[in-house]
Parts: C-alpha cells; structure tokens; sequence
C-alpha cells in the first residue's frame, strides 16, 4: 500500500479561540496532501490539468476527531487510498500525534475523474486506463 507521510507543526494561526485547531485547518491540511499524494505517484494535478484536460474534483469530505490538536505541536498526516473505482477515488488521511502516534484526526476525500476541457461544462469521465493502473497499484 503507498502512502504519503507530511509532518507539519500547529501555529498560532491554526488555533481557534479555545487553544486548539480550528477545524477547517484540517481540511486545508488533508487537501495539500492529497495532492501531495497524487504528486508521489507522478501525477500532478496542475500537470493532468494542462496536458491532458483532466481533474480529480473534490466531491465528498469529512472528518471525525478523536483528540485536538495543541499549538506547537507536530502532526504527521499519512495518506493512502482507501477505495478505487472507475470514475472515483477516496483518500483516507489520518493525522496523528508525532510524539507518541496517537490519532487525532481521521479525513476522507471523495475524488471524480473529471473531464475540463470546456469550463462551462466539467463532466465526469473514467479515470484513464494509465492513470487508474498507477492508483491501482497504490492500492
């Protein structure tokens, strides 16, 4: 199974008015590393997009939270594919403690295999057979 591994420290600025991570935070931080991901595999995502018309459009996320994050700290995001069909991809991202691994933060990323080439009307298409054999392999 691949996996990407993003360690990132919590900053002031990713703090609410109670001291702990702002939950949007974690999405902006599940998004970066799903395409960080796609990136490992050889598939940037502005690349797909200007080459060959293609983008992975985000459908579905969510979160469940099992301990808040604290300012200073650092997290270690671990990506990997959770499930892989003709059209979608779901990512599962877990975010951990670094210190002592414990989970934080469990994400998921529904993605469509979306055809941009006329941008007044995006259409979900297969992912392509080389582009699907290289997530497969991931799986």
């Amino acid at each position: 199974m691949e996996q990407n591994i993003v360690d990132r420290k919590i900053y002031w600025g990713d703090l609410d008015s109670l001291g702990i991570v702002f939950y949007p935070r974690y999405y902006e931080w599940i998004d970066a590393s799903g395409h960080l991901f796609f990136e490992k595999m050889g598939l940037n995502m502005a690349g797909l997009w200007h080459a060959r018309k293609i983008a992975f459009g985000l459908v579905e996320t969510s979160c469940n939270y099992f301990k808040p994050g604290r300012y200073h700290q650092t997290v270690r995001i671990v990506t990997t594919i959770n499930t892989l069909q003709k059209k979608v991809i779901t990512l599962k991202h877990r975010i951990q403690a670094k210190a002592d691994n414990k989970l934080m933060v469990e994400g998921l990323e529904k993605r469509i295999c979306l055809d941009v080439s006329n941008p007044e009307d995006f259409s979900a298409i297969d992912i392509p057979s080389d582009i699907f054999g290289i997530l497969n392999k991931a799986l």
